[in-house]
């Protein structure tokens, strides 16, 4: 099973969107979608729903990994 962080980083990559880009269109730093990707901090539901928005993909695929 991959880790949120994984499927945020597929994602982007088949978006061919890079880090800086997606931290723009989701209003945070680039550093804190590095941090999203290596698993080191978990976004909030608000910002799991603007990379589902952003990356075209549904959000029960990201939000199944929050607890």
């Amino acid at each position: 099973m991959n880790s949120i962080g994984e499927t945020i980083r597929t994602a982007r990559e088949m978006q061919h969107i890079s880090q800086q880009e997606l931290a723009q269109k989701v209003r945070v730093g680039t550093e804190t979608i590095e941090k999203y990707e290596t698993g080191e901090k978990i976004p909030s539901t608000q910002t799991l729903l603007k990379l589902s928005t952003v990356l075209d993909i549904p959000a029960s695929e990201l939000l199944k990994f929050q607890h």
